[in-house]
């Protein structure tokens, strides 16, 4: 669509040219101010005609007449003015020579873009705590921000993705303390992770009390948990062995979701690698005179810019998520030159980075605007926060054991045996919650339910990666397809070609509004179109061979678009479900 819309703004170009030459516009601001009409019955694409009224000194309703009469094309078919828009339908004969070919013989790379060629984006996503299990408030981070840099390395620019680990800060003083009062080396290496986090709740739990069992909270643990994370800063080695330890058995954790969910990182520098890179930029603040000391703590005042201050070190001098956050950025900057460093957390962050962001430009950093923040809503349970330290949390690596289970039961139910039960399973199953989040705005606040995110009928991950499927099934059915015929013969094969031929501006609105959903939701538009097309187009068993050619064609031409759509969002090809 990209392309019609392109030949489409050059024809009004030339219709209004005639008209008045002085009226400013160009193909390209032409082409960005038309609009897909909300009924199909008006056309394919529509131009508001408003835009030109003051240049040529005519209502919209006479320039659309007007223009009408001359505007036509390759690929238009119709054109029609209808209350001061002028309205258009790209032609069956253009959908046939050039659109399901150019789909046929681009394959892979079709829908993907070149605007990031020679350009470099560094992506920070995932980032989990270390000593903290995955769990459903994590998957945001991870499924979009895999995402964005899939869609990235689509459009052509060379993409860096970094899993910026919590390897550091208080919590680990509190899980040393925690670790040294009531754990031991043998049941931290038969539990694993799920040790430790028992460890951090009772930890908490206790620093916190319970008043109203008369409980009381034990400020000793909280003292002695910052004393603990203050010598793991200045080099304890106790305390730096103890805290290596509860990394690798994290890191080994965190690898079987990242497998499941077909996700692999450049980088796991963590906070701990920026230890020794704070000092300079410390430095550099006192230099540039914008450290300030408040309640004995270094500060950046931010009130000139509406926001509340920027704090750099806490009393005791230990550095906090701004320091770190500033000494990641200066690293990477000048490690991986990137033109973008794309952010992906949760929205009650923005503040965080909103601060720090304004502290890098401050600093006289030049690259301070090449820092983008991709914040996403909050997951709820039951309407409750998810909380690590309360224990309100359900783990992915459950969520997603649930899932499988339910395709496995659902394909016995069905008697469908395959090879690769266990491969389609988990494919199909991992997919249903991936999908199940991107299909949301990644700023609307989620309320995790279990029953909805396994529902697997509607609009939901087994239903696209059925349709995936069942496109494989036709064309292998038949043998395969000839590439070459191309009849578009009737409505539901019209309206599937005009789906797949959005995808590239698809991925372009992905791209610039950091939005995976664009995509989802796409991927369903085509599912919808597909789905029709088959039950109501025979295939196989079409009297006439061409057109028998031209629905596999069309069928290959779904598949491939379907394929690259759903690798955009991180949901795995299924040929057979």
């Amino acid at each position: 669509m990209q392309t019609i819309k392109k030949r489409v703004a050059e024809a009004i170009l030339a219709g209004v040219n005639a008209l008045n030459a002085d009226h400013g516009l160009s193909a390209a601001e032409i082409a960005a101010l038309l609009e897909y009409p909300p009924d199909p019955a008006m056309g394919d694409l529509a131009f508001p005609c408003f835009r030109l009224s003051k240049v040529l000194r005519r209502s919209p309703v006479q320039i659309a007449q007007t223009l009408a009469g001359t505007v036509g094309g390759e690929g238009i078919g119709s054109v029609s003015a209808v209350n001061g828009y002028l309205n258009f339908t790209v032609s069956n004969e253009y959908l046939s020579s050039a659109v399901v070919p150019e789909i046929l013989e681009k394959g892979d790379r079709y829908g993907a873009q070149d605007f990031g060629k020679g350009r470099k984006v560094v992506l920070d996503y995932s980032s989990p705590n270390v000593a903290k299990p995955f769990h459903i408030g994590h998957l945001g981070t991870t499924v979009i921000g895999h995402s964005l840099r899939k869609l990235h390395e689509f459009a052509g620019y060379d993409c860096f993705g970094i899993n910026y680990l919590g390897d550091w800060g208080t919590q680990f003083g509190k899980l040393i303390t925690a670790y040294r009062l009531w754990g031991s080396r043998e049941e931290v290496e038969k539990g694993g992770i799920d040790v430790l986090v028992s460890l951090y709740v009772r930890i908490n739990n206790a620093i916190k009390g319970d008043p109203e069992k008369g409980i009381a909270p034990r400020d000793d643990l909280a003292e002695a948990s910052r004393a603990e994370f203050h010598k793991l800063e200045t080099g304890d080695r106790e305390n730096l062995a103890l805290w290596r330890w509860f990394v690798d058995i994290s890191l080994k954790e965190y690898e079987k979701t990242y497998k499941q969910l077909g996700i692999a990182f450049d980088s796991y520098l963590g906070e701990s690698f920026y230890t020794d890179k704070m000092p300079a930029q410390i430095e550099k603040l006192r230099e540039k005179g914008l450290l300030k000391i408040d309640d004995g703590a270094s500060i950046v005042d931010l009130s000139d810019y509406n926001m509340p201050p920027c704090l750099i070190l806490k009393r005791d001098g230990s550095t906090l998520y701004p320091t770190r956050d500033i000494a990641a950025a200066v690293y990477r900057k000048e490690t991986y030159h990137f033109d973008k460093a794309i952010y992906v957390t949760s929205a009650q962050q923005c503040l965080h980075f909103a601060q720090w962001f304004k502290v890098v430009e401050l600093m006289g950093y030049p690259w301070y605007n090449e820092l983008v923040h991709v914040p996403y809503g909050t997951v709820s349970l039951g309407g409750e926060k998810l909380a690590t330290r309360t224990g309100n949390v359900v783990l992915l690596r459950d969520l997603f054991g649930l899932a499988v289970e339910k395709v496995r039961e659902i394909r016995r139910e069905k008697g469908q045996v395959a090879e690769n039960d266990d491969e389609i399973a988990e494919a199909v199953g991992v997919g249903a919650i991936v999908f199940y989040y991107l299909s949301n705005n990644r700023m609307k606040d989620i309320n995790f339910v279990m029953e909805e995110a396994l529902n697997f009928d509607g609009n939901t991950g087994p239903y696209v990666q059925y349709t995936y499927a069942r496109a494989c099934s036709v064309l292998a059915k038949a043998g395969g397809n000839d590439g070459k015929t191309v009849h578009i013969t009737c409505e539901e094969e019209s309206t599937l070609v005009k789906t797949l031929c959005r995808f590239g501006e698809k991925v372009c609105a992905a791209i610039a509004d950091y939005e995976p959903s664009v995509i989802t939701r796409f991927i369903l538009d085509v599912a919808a179109a597909f789905n029709r097309f088959y039950h109501n187009c025979p295939i196989h068993t079409a009297d006439d061979p061409a057109v028998r050619a031209s629905r596999l064609n069309l069928t290959a031409a779904t598949k491939t678009v379907l394929g690259n759509a759903l690798d955009l969002i991180c949901l795995r090809r299924t040929e057979k479900v």
